[in-house]
């Protein structure tokens, strides 16, 4: 993992929120697959789009491991602080948790800020989970098994979802969560302890959220701080990896905490010595082929394909 970041402090880039977050976005899309493990051939590849309640139509892309029907079915939105980020970007880890898990992952290209601020991020999210439970036979999926993940801002979103499909009366089998962010004001010890980095630091989250949701009072809103739900009971089982080395791993501990104290069932990794973003440097870093491993057997478990 150092290796990895001095190479990135030796490119001597410039940091993506010194950034317009058009050039950002290009910057960041343009680094994605670096360190990525190699693209997965998989039987179906597709893209499609999803309607959002404002009659917006939402890029999707569908990733299938065989061709046959009745497959369980992954909502994924991708992590980059509500502002960055796309299908694109996080291509090659869909493939890879479609083809290790055996199931059937819709990635969504859901709006980014500060085109579209909070709530958009978190109404693009749900309308794409309620679309799926409604629409899952015609893309060949099985309605009755569904799960929602994301990295990052993208946990979040999963996470908001999933209290949700709850309240909904939707059930999920699964939330797949990567160092979810899930508190109000990152005030967290691992903030303080981190916020100099590597990789993420208290500066990028600070733009990235001036970004999405400038308004700190309305950050006390659970659907940008999941953690201040006002109650998770008979959410979806969750499985939780962190980073030990990121700004988020306390916020994700505490998130798990306060699901298993609802009585959820809760598995969480901590992969030592390495930081955010981890997940998509399977090149270069094996514990991020082994997230790849656990998520997709923690998604495997939850779909009954074991």
């Amino acid at each position: 993992m150092r290796g990895v970041v001095q190479g990135m402090q030796r490119a001597g880039r410039p940091p993506l929120h010194s950034l317009s977050p058009a050039r950002a976005r290009a910057a960041y899309e343009a680094g994605a697959e670096v360190l990525e493990v190699p693209r997965a051939q998989l039987a179906r590849v597709e893209d499609f789009a999803i309607p959002a309640r404002d009659g917006a139509r939402l890029p999707a892309r569908l990733y299938a491991p065989t061709g046959a029907s009745g497959l369980p079915l992954l909502l994924y939105l991708h992590g980059g602080g509500f502002t960055i980020g796309s299908i694109a970007t996080h291509d090659v880890l869909c493939r890879e948790l479609s083809r290790l898990a055996g199931c059937m992952v819709v990635s969504l290209d859901y709006r980014l800020a500060p085109e579209h601020a909070f709530p958009t991020a978190s109404n693009d999210a749900w309308d794409a989970l309620a679309w799926l439970a409604q629409e899952a036979r015609s893309l060949g999926a099985d309605h009755a098994r569904l799960a929602v993940g994301g990295d990052s801002a993208g946990g979040t979103l999963a996470a908001v979802n999933a209290i949700m499909a709850r309240d909904a009366g939707l059930p999920l089998a699964l939330q797949l969560l990567i160092y979810p962010g899930t508190t109000a004001h990152q005030d967290t010890p691992s903030h303080t302890e981190f916020a100099h980095g590597p990789v993420l630091d208290r500066a990028a989250i600070g733009w990235f959220f001036d970004q999405y949701i400038p308004s700190r009072t309305e950050r006390e809103d659970w659907r940008f701080a999941p953690l201040l739900a006002p109650d998770v009971d008979d959410v979806a089982p969750a499985w939780i990896g962190l980073a030990e080395c990121d700004p988020l791993v306390d916020e994700g501990i505490a998130y798990g905490d306060r699901l298993r104290a609802a009585g959820v069932a809760v598995d969480l990794e901590i992969y030592r010595g390495v930081t955010h973003e981890f997940i998509k440097m399977g090149r270069a870093i094996p514990e991020a082929r082994q997230a790849h491993q656990d998520a997709a057997r923690a998604l495997r478990g939850a779909f009954g394909l074991d």
